[in-house]
């Protein structure tokens, strides 16, 4: 990683004007298949951690993250625009500079003094380098695997997908092989156990106040949940960010997570799209087979996942548009008349 830079230096360093115009993934991509499967939520843990663990990082959120306030509604929201930057087609790039945007007032000094700025382009890309072995692990552990020139044809995309935030790609390895000696590399010199990343590894997921249950049994099934992501992310960290976590894994713990990875590829296998996939992913599906306008509205985060009523002024938010009471049924309407006509997973045999 670059040395340290200053919140300016870093803002104005940050944006790189290129002369070839990005252009989106589309659906005949890796990432468009796995990106927006249901199944990397279960590296939640995982990524929130190594992703925090970087110093710059874990910083910002430990300044300016809500994250353990409200983490069920945060996380959720914050996925949508996440999600839009590979779905969002031509309209990506435009969501890749939404994003960008919330990161422009995240700056400060951390406690030993260093400057950090969400927009200094190794901090960003390194968010980015997550994201991407979040595919790579996922699809590894719990979608089948993937041959070597899977990884590759992912990274090339990867490279294509970030160009949608506008960033300078100087971070941005040349090659497969590259990455993986700048992802080990990083592992081994640069990453931390910090405050942020301690947050993660005791998360308490507070019960929303939509959610019409006992808080009682609220906790009850959601303190096994992040137990058992907290297992999952030990097995996926490298040995060498396990060892600075003081986390114990053993043989038997590989085999017992391989067998549990391929019992949920079995179970995945019949599962529609409309299940599997985000909802951003399965209208970005239906714009590219033609069963919605190309110009179709982005679907965005139900209201209810809106940030607390004293944060929405701060620009590092997003925001879900407020729809009306009319909109809402309109919703409704749509999604029940969706969930009795689903189709089965995006190349499988139809049911008999």
């Amino acid at each position: 990683m670059a040395g340290p830079a200053s919140p300016s230096d870093a803002a104005e360093t940050a944006v790189a004007p290129r002369a070839d115009k990005p252009f989106p993934l589309g659906p005949d991509s890796l990432t468009w298949k796995y990106f927006g499967d249901v199944r990397t939520g279960m590296l939640g843990v995982w990524i929130g951690a190594i992703q925090n663990m970087y110093p710059p990082l874990g910083a910002g959120v430990e300044d300016h993250s809500i994250l353990l306030r409200e983490p069920l509604q945060r996380v959720a929201r914050s996925v949508y625009p996440i999600m839009g930057v590979v779905y969002d087609g031509e309209r990506a790039a435009q969501t890749g500079a939404q994003i960008r945007g919330y990161h422009k007032t995240i700056k400060g000094v951390d406690a030993d003094g260093r400057h950090y700025h969400a927009l200094n382009p190794e901090t960003f890309y390194w968010a980015h380098a997550t994201f991407f072995m979040l595919i790579i692990k996922t699809a590894e552990y719990f979608c089948g695997g993937l041959t070597e020139a899977e990884k590759e044809q992912l990274f090339d995309e990867h490279v294509q997908w970030y160009r949608m935030y506008g960033m300078s790609m100087k971070p941005v390895p040349e090659s497969w092989q590259d990455f993986q000696e700048y992802w080990d590399r990083t592992c081994r010199d640069e990453l931390e156990i910090n405050q942020a990343t301690t947050d993660i590894f005791s998360i308490r997921i507070p019960k929303p106040w939509f959610v019409l249950m006992p808080t009682p049994l609220w906790d009850q099934i959601f303190k096994p949940m992040v137990g058992a992501q907290r297992w999952i992310a030990a097995g996926i960290f490298d040995p060498v960010v396990r060892e600075r976590a003081g986390m114990r894994w053993t043989p038997g713990d590989e085999v017992v997570l391989r067998l549990f990875g391929k019992l949920v590829e079995l179970a995945f296998v019949a599962v529609p799209d409309e299940i599997r996939l985000h909802p951003r992913a399965v209208a970005a599906y239906r714009r590219a087979d033609g069963k919605l306008p190309e110009d179709a509205p982005l679907v965005e985060a139900p209201a209810f996942m809106a940030p607390p009523r004293d944060r929405r002024d701060m620009p590092m938010h997003y925001l879900p548009p407020h729809k009306s009471l009319l909109d809402r049924v309109g919703s409704l309407v749509h999604t029940t008349f969706s969930l009795a006509g689903v189709r089965p997973a995006r190349g499988r045999n139809k049911a008999a």
